[in-house]
């Protein structure tokens, strides 16, 4: 009972609003994936010949498979849609001066999750998953000399195949339970100095147990998270799920226009964006890894974004931009999308380097 009176007892900051839920959210939400999951691996079938037919089978004959296969595909695109919730928040209150480890362990766990995500979409071997798969592993290619040697080693022979699919279901198997270990982490830190609050304050003074205050606001967050899931779960199962992988995944026909999920479209607009394909990869790592560099470049004396208004006009800015490149990832590589995909990429990653350096900034002004 011990832990459990601890965390019932944790100071809490009293004037945390809901944007601070996300994070017990991604703890459900997770808690969902792997369960659902677990279930959905004892019927799966990591063959290329029974593959698609698995999954079929899943659907249409196993009872309530179709259930868990939409809560399993759809809690992804929830779990994304509340993490980037939670590092909006995290990067609007700049959690990470007061907070610099969990930040740390927190954007471990985002490259974590997307990396997890990449090859659950390749188990259905439809059409896109085979084609993203071959398109995304091909990017390794452009690693200097090693490059055609490793997208081999990745694939397990000379193109995505049995193998690849293979070690893409065990380890698509095994990391959601390295998220948790880097969960329980994330976890660990917070509590050290506690949550903090949108002045940015950490004193005890302001804080108040846990339990009753923020315990059922949270429970109002979950209940609020199953009717949403159940909304898209059970009326429309398929919004989010592109038909090309309804058809069984074919080597010999490239579908039209290959695009990842929508979680990933940002990223991948960036990619497109940059003529060089070494270029245009090492600009999509940028893309995510630029998060661990704010805690490291933000000085701890800096003015809190409460009390900076550029920084949140620059903060907006940069969400819309985010929204700009997710809507030019799912375009036609075509005009006058190609054109641009470039201005939003440079403004991207210039938003990010004056968001760091901006509290700074405006502490010297005041």
């Amino acid at each position: 009972m011990r832990p459990v009176e601890s965390m019932a007892g944790l100071p809490t900051p009293a004037s945390i609003s809901i944007w601070w839920n996300a994070g017990s959210i991604l703890g459900i939400l997770l808690g969902i994936q792997i369960v659902t999951g677990l279930f959905l691996s004892m019927h799966y079938t990591a063959d290329l010949v029974n593959t698609f037919n698995s999954v079929i089978h899943i659907m249409r004959d196993t009872p309530g498979g179709w259930l868990f296969r939409s809560i399993h595909a759809n809690g992804a695109s929830f779990f994304f849609l509340f993490m980037y919730l939670h590092i909006g928040r995290g990067l609007y209150y700049q959690s990470y001066i007061s907070q610099p480890r969990t930040w740390m362990v927190g954007v471990t766990i985002l490259l974590v999750s997307m990396g997890t995500a990449f090859l659950g979409y390749v188990l259905p071997w439809g059409q896109m998953s085979f084609w993203g798969a071959t398109v995304i592993t091909n990017l390794l290619s452009a690693i200097p000399y090693l490059g055609p040697s490793v997208v081999e080693w990745v694939w397990g022979g000379f193109s995505v195949g049995q193998s690849t699919l293979n070690r893409f279901f065990s380890l698509h198997f095994i990391l959601p339970f390295l998220i948790g270990g880097l969960s329980g982490l994330h976890v660990l830190f917070l509590h050290e100095k506690g949550s903090t609050n949108p002045l940015g304050n950490l004193n005890h003074v302001s804080k108040i147990p846990f339990h009753p205050y923020f315990s059922w606001k949270d429970l109002v967050g979950f209940l609020v998270l199953f009717m949403m899931l159940a909304l898209i779960a059970l009326f429309y199962p398929t919004l989010l799920t592109d038909p090309e992988n309804f058809i069984c995944a074919n080597p010999m026909v490239t579908p039209v226009h290959i695009q990842p999920e929508w979680y990933f479209l940002f990223a991948y607009a960036i990619l497109r964006s940059i003529p060089s394909k070494l270029g245009g990869v090492v600009a999509l790592a940028m893309s995510v890894v630029i998060l661990y560099f704010f805690p490291l470049a933000v000085s701890k004396a800096a003015v809190p974004a409460a009390f900076t208004p550029p920084y949140q006009v620059l903060y907006w800015i940069f969400i819309l931009i985010f929204i700009l490149l997710t809507w030019l990832g799912a375009c036609p590589i075509e005009e006058p999308y190609l054109t641009l995909a470039g201005p939003s990429t440079v403004l991207y990653f210039t938003l990010i380097v004056v968001l760091i350096s901006t509290p700074a900034l405006w502490k010297k002004v005041l």
